[in-house]
């Protein structure tokens, strides 16, 4: 069993930073592919859009709405993710989920299951 936990979300005015961070604990496959997703509202998965992913051999591949404003690592000891988002847009703004090994990551191998975390707020204000 794997456990995703998400860190630092909050409020910034547009042009600002947050950082956010993605804990896993338990049994992470040598082969994954991890990444970040955000959607309007914790409610709201229609609408879900894929913003980053990075494969287990350090591939990393953003959408085009975040590339080069965000930027991925990964501390391979601690098993942890960090999201660097710069220059944030009031269209940043919704809920933020750390995903391990689900399907619709671009670089997953896998057709069904994985790990979610529980998602975290980033709001941008004007």
């Amino acid at each position: 069993q794997v456990q995703l936990v998400e860190s630092g979300g909050g409020s910034v005015q547009s042009g600002g930073s947050l950082r956010l961070s993605c804990a896993a604990s338990g049994y992470i496959p040598i082969i994954h592919c991890m990444g970040w997703f955000r959607q309007a509202t914790q409610e709201s998965q229609h609408g879900r859009e894929g913003i980053v992913t990075i494969s287990s051999d350090g591939r990393i591949t953003y959408s085009d709405n975040v590339k080069g404003r965000f930027t991925l690592s990964r501390d391979n000891v601690n098993n942890t993710l960090y999201l660097q988002m710069n220059d944030l847009k009031i269209p940043d703004t919704g809920v933020y989920l750390c995903a391990l090994d689900v399907p619709d990551l671009w670089c997953s191998q896998r057709r069904s299951g994985g790990y979610w975390g529980q998602g975290i707020q980033v709001t941008v204000s004007s």
